[in-house]
């Protein structure tokens, strides 16, 4: 396992049915990563954003239990193709269709882990006219929507269980977006509190086919980050909604005092 925050692998793994022909879909060490530092055998693992099915490939490889879910019919039916295989684990991996912003089959914190990779907005869209498909919206739009995943997200995990996932930053007219870091405190106001940011290093990066045919003056995105994130408890995440709190204290000469944390 990585013991860093900075993650690279030049090679991306090839091992069982895992291909980069789906463009997009990240490389199977960081899902096998995620999963054996915060997960154990027959834990429930989501990946709400299915793709080619990688995290689930790795999640069954490893003996944990798995639900994808894709908004794309194509996606879903190219994962299950790819789960077809036999291993000597014996897991229970279900996908399905569906939004990762309404997840209403799935019971509230019933999730052992979460381990996903959304996509940066509309840079690759990966569907031509499913409406709800995130990968079609700009920016701010995607934002919205990804604060409906990461409300989510908190209703179906158990207390102190992880959600990480991987996202990058984006361009636009030249100029760069914060797409990571504002993606981030989607989950942090959900209620989410920050464990780990990983810097991943992106191989074979490319620019869009706009710039591919335009000179460049700015600098090719080559890093990814990868947040980890855990569920507060209850009580824990009152108190941090709360700018001031204020309680009535009696000294031992019964003098009222105020303590303000």
């Amino acid at each position: 396992m990585e013991e860093t925050t900075i993650w690279s692998f030049p090679e991306r793994g090839k091992w069982a049915t895992h291909s980069g022909k789906y463009r997009g879909n990240w490389s199977p060490y960081i899902p096998r990563n995620l999963i054996l530092r915060y997960s154990k055998k027959n834990d429930w693992i989501l990946d709400q954003f299915l793709g080619s099915g990688t995290t689930l490939i790795e999640a069954k490889l490893l003996g944990r239990n798995a639900i994808g879910v894709d908004i794309n019919s194509e996606a879903v039916n190219l994962s299950n193709t790819n789960l077809k295989f036999t291993c000597q684990e014996k897991s229970k991996i279900f996908t399905k269709q569906g939004n990762a912003t309404e997840l209403s089959f799935i019971k509230n914190e019933s999730m052992d882990l979460i381990c996903t990779h959304p996509p940066y907005a509309d840079i690759i869209r990966y569907s031509r006219n499913i409406k709800e498909d995130l990968s079609r919206l700009k920016y701010h739009d995607f934002l919205k929507e990804l604060e409906k995943v990461a409300k989510e997200a908190y209703r179906i995990l158990k207390k102190q269980a992880i959600c990480t996932y991987m996202i990058g930053d984006v361009r636009e007219k030249g100029y760069v977006l914060p797409l990571g870091m504002k993606s981030m405190q989607k989950f942090i106001d959900a209620g989410f509190k920050l464990k780990e940011i990983i810097i991943k290093e992106q191989h074979n990066c490319r620019s869009s086919d706009y710039w591919e045919k335009r000179e460049r003056k700015f600098l090719m995105l080559a890093h990814e980050y990868i947040f980890v994130l855990e569920k507060l408890q209850k009580f824990i995440k009152s108190l941090r909604s709360l700018n001031l709190v204020l309680i009535s204290l009696k000294t031992h000469d019964n003098i009222s005092a105020i303590a303000i944390f």
